[in-house]
């Protein structure tokens, strides 16, 4: 059995999701949440397979809940499920560590199907998705080659769960060095913060 949480800020689509799964023998839906937050929270109560997310909700938005559940859960598969497509919002589920992303037009036995799929350890994007994920991964790969030796190091590190003061201790390096050196990552790889970087350091097989 598949164990589910529906993450959407909107009732009436939450419950029209859970009756467009209700025909699946093998999943169950074990709660709904209101944001990523909430769905966060589930988790760690519930430990589901599967969080179905969308990513624009208030209080906190699904790349955040996704960025949560996947930090703390790596297990649980997050499968982005929204009516948006553009770019900004698939970069952002992207980084935030989503396993999958389809839209919400897609017909029911589809939206099963990438979930028993996702929930079997493959990513799932949908065709329009799978254009600008196929450039982000080349314009990803591209900028991972930039990196020097000693920025590999770091960005490993970093996604090995190390602060700066342990970097600095298995480095040799002052702590102000390795503030510096992250500094310039985040300008080089066009990131925002170190969870990026870790999540960067993942899909680019630097650990």
């Amino acid at each position: 059995m598949i164990r589910i949480i529906i993450a959407d800020d909107i009732p009436l689509l939450r419950q029209g999701i859970a009756a467009a799964l209700s025909g699946a023998e093998d999943i169950e839906i074990v709660a709904q949440a209101s944001n990523g937050k909430e769905a966060f929270e589930k988790c760690a109560e519930l430990l589901p397979d599967v969080v179905l997310m969308d990513m624009r909700m208030a209080e906190c938005s699904g790349a955040e809940g996704t960025k949560m559940i996947k930090q703390q859960f790596p297990q649980i598969k997050v499968l982005v499920l929204t009516t948006f497509d553009d770019d900004e919002t698939v970069r952002q589920a992207i980084a935030s560590g989503a396993d999958g992303y389809i839209l919400k037009e897609m017909e029911s036995e589809k939206i099963i199907n990438s979930i028993r799929t996702v929930n079997g350890g493959m990513n799932v994007f949908t065709g329009r998705v799978f254009g600008s994920v196929r450039t982000n991964r080349a314009e990803s790969s591209e900028l991972a080659r930039t990196l020097t030796e000693r920025e590999r190091e770091i960005i490993a590190l970093i996604a090995d769960g190390c602060d700066n003061k342990e970097i600095s201790a298995k480095l040799y390096l002052a702590e102000g060095t390795v503030r510096n050196n992250i500094s310039r990552m985040l300008e080089k790889l066009k990131l925002k913060d170190r969870t990026q970087l870790a999540v960067f350091a993942i899909k680019n097989d630097i650990i």
